[in-house]
Parts: C-alpha cells; sequence; structure tokens
C-alpha cells in the first residue's frame, strides 16, 4: 500500500499549492509558464534523488507582489533574484554556512520557522474562522490518531474544502487575464524598485532553503539530512528564472508532507507532475474557486507546533551557544528566517570578540 501513501501525500500537497497559486493569479502572473517550473524539478529529483520538491510559496508571493508595482517590475525582480540564487547554489555557498553556524543556531532558527507557521495558521483562522478551525480540529484529531503528516494534510485539506462548498457555498471569482494558455515573453528592466526586490527575495530564499529545506530531509527521518541544499537552490533558482520571462509566478522551496511519505522522492515527482498537469490544462482556475486558503491551517499548525517545533528547540537549547540559538529563534518567529540566521551569525562572531564569549 506504498503507493496510495506516496499519492495521498502528493494530493495533500497539491491541495496546498493551490491556494498560493491563486494568489499567485490574483498578482498578474500566468500560470501556464510556470508548468516549465515544476516540469524542470521532477525530472532533476528523478535524476539525483532529491526529496525536496519546490511549489507556489506565500511568502515569496507576498514580498513579491509588494515590492513590485506592476508584472514586468514583478518579473523582473524574480528572474534577478533567481540569477543571485544560482550562484549561491552553484558555488555551494548555502551548504558552506550551515557548517560554519553549527546545529544549535539552525536549530534555533528552524524552531522560529515552527512559531511562525503556528502563528500563521491561527491567523487564517481569523480571515475564515469556521473553515480555519475546521481544519485545524480535523488535522489535530487526524495526527493524534495516526501520528502521520500525509493523512493529516490530506484529511484536513479535503475535509475543510468539503465543508466550505457544500455547506458555506464557497466559490472565489478569478480574473480571466492571467488564465490563458500561451507564452508571453517580459522583457526585464532594471531600476531601484527590481533591485531591492531581487535582494530582498533572495535574502528570503537562503532563509527559506535552509530552514525549510533541512526541515522537508528532517520529515524523512532519515540521518543524515538527504537535502542537498546547493542542488535544490540551483534547480529553484533555474526554474524561477525560464518561468519569469514569460511572466510566470515563482516557485521556491517549501515544507513538503511528501517527505514522510513511504518513498519521498516518487512522493515529491508525483506532486510537481500533477501540478504541472494541472496548470498545463488549465485546470487551476477551476480547482481553486473551491478550495479556500484557510484548508491549510491545520497542517501547518501540526507542522508547527508539533513536529518543527520541539525537536528543533531542544536542539538549540542543549549546549554552548544556547543564547545565541535562543535570540535566533525568537527574531525568527517575530522577523523572518534570514534575519533570525543573520542575527544569530553576528552574535556568534561578534561577540567573541569583544570578550563576551558564550
Amino acid at each position: 500500500m506504498h503507493w496510495l501513501a506516496d499519492f495521498l501525500a502528493a494530493i495533500g500537497v497539491v491541495l496546498n499549492g493551490i491556494p498560493q497559486g491563486i494568489m499567485a493569479m490574483g498578482l498578474g502572473f500566468a500560470v501556464f509558464p510556470t508548468t516549465f517550473s515544476f516540469g524542470l524539478a521532477a525530472i532533476v529529483n528523478g535524476f539525483t534523488g532529491s526529496v525536496a520538491p519546490i511549489s507556489f510559496q506565500a511568502e515569496s508571493l507576498a514580498l513579491t507582489g509588494h515590492l513590485g508595482r506592476n508584472l514586468r517590475e514583478r518579473s523582473s525582480i524574480i528572474c534577478f533574484g533567481a540569477v543571485i540564487m544560482l550562484a549561491i547554489g552553484l558555488t555551494g555557498s548555502l551548504s558552506k554556512i550551515v557548517a560554519i553556524l553549527g546545529d544549535q543556531i539552525m536549530g534555533g532558527m528552524m524552531a522560529g520557522v515552527g512559531i511562525m507557521l503556528a502563528k500563521l495558521a491561527l491567523q487564517m483562522t481569523k480571515e475564515s474562522r469556521r473553515c480555519g478551525w475546521l481544519s485545524i480540529a480535523l488535522a489535530v484529531v487526524t495526527y493524534l490518531v495516526t501520528k502521520d503528516l500525509v493523512w493529516t494534510i490530506a484529511l484536513s485539506v479535503i475535509g475543510t474544502s468539503l465543508y466550505a462548498v457544500f455547506v458555506e457555498h464557497y466559490q472565489q471569482a478569478l480574473p480571466d487575464h492571467v488564465t490563458a494558455r500561451k507564452f508571453q515573453f517580459i522583457k526585464p528592466q532594471f531600476n531601484l524598485t527590481v533591485l531591492r526586490g531581487a535582494l530582498s527575495l533572495a535574502c528570503l530564499n537562503i532563509g527559506a532553503n535552509i530552514s525549510y529545506g533541512l526541515i522537508t530531509g528532517q520529515m524523512t527521518g532519515l540521518k543524515p539530512n538527504p537535502v542537498n541544499l546547493n542542488l535544490l537552490t540551483s534547480t529553484q533558482a533555474l526554474a524561477d528564472f525560464g518561468t519569469s520571462l514569460l511572466g510566470g509566478a515563482p516557485v521556491e522551496t517549501i515544507i513538503s508532507a511528501t517527505a514522510s511519505a513511504p518513498e519521498p522522492v516518487i512522493a515529491g515527482i508525483i506532486m510537481m507532475v500533477i501540478m504541472a498537469i494541472i496548470l498545463f490544462m488549465g485546470w487551476l482556475p477551476k480547482i481553486g474557486r473551491f478550495v479556500p486558503s484557510s484548508s491549510i491551517a491545520g497542517f501547518l499548525f501540526i507542522l508547527g507546533a508539533v513536529v518543527i517545533f520541539p525537536e528543533n528547540a531542544a536542539t538549540a537549547m542543549h549546549g554552548s551557544a544556547s543564547m545565541i540559538a535562543g535570540i535566533t529563534l525568537v527574531v525568527t518567529a517575530i522577523a523572518d528566517p534570514f534575519s533570525g540566521l543573520m542575527t544569530g551569525a553576528i552574535l556568534k562572531f561578534i561577540l567573541p570578540l569583544i570578550g563576551l564569549g558564550v
């Protein structure tokens, strides 16, 4: 029955990505060209055996939409941000960052990410109280019974979506101009807004690739962590670079429940192939009308508060650098992973220079 668990995990993550895909369309990104990104990543993971898939990521979409004033600026931000990340991936800088900072600071950052995800889940309940709390309730009950993230995301997302459609008669209207099945070249432009956006997006992705990538690797239960951060970064950068020139949406590293499947590599590939088919066939607008964004609140809450935070907080607080790791945790939780990581790095190397060892 391994194939069923793999398939359910893939479907759960697909349903998780659909609300973010709808968010991308709302920002003016075309979904048809984004087929390229999922197809490329599926091929790379198939050849390399990587367990970390990529998908739509709400954080990068929100940042790009906030900093870019129109589609051309947003596509340019993604394009130049991808160039920066490709350089980081090809030079192997990401894995060196992990080695230099050490397990405690990395654990503090990942524990902070756990708090961020749980907080995001609770914020979703404010936007849609019934669907949000139903999703959390379904996720908590499912996880307590099964201790399995695959069933947790599948049942909470599907159950909440069914409730939204049949009880609340949920439907979301979508713009037509982003759903066309065609390619449209977007010529990159360069200005201060694009430069600021590209650097900000690169900083966000550095933190996300380290934290989300390592968390996805942790979820496999394999040691050492099976995620190659440099390969993941290079793949994500190439995918974003290609799709940005065609007006497509960015796809980034995610925390994926496919890592909990019996065959995490196969489950991740299945997920990305399904997403590619959905985008290529133009089904996302039709499916997305019936999946509220709050349907993923339960999965995010369990993932953050129960799976990620306890183990990584224990790692962060056990050792000589517990104070720095604790500060890293707090800054990550209230700001973002990159800010937390940089704070930990600065404290680790500056305090000994001024005679304040930890």
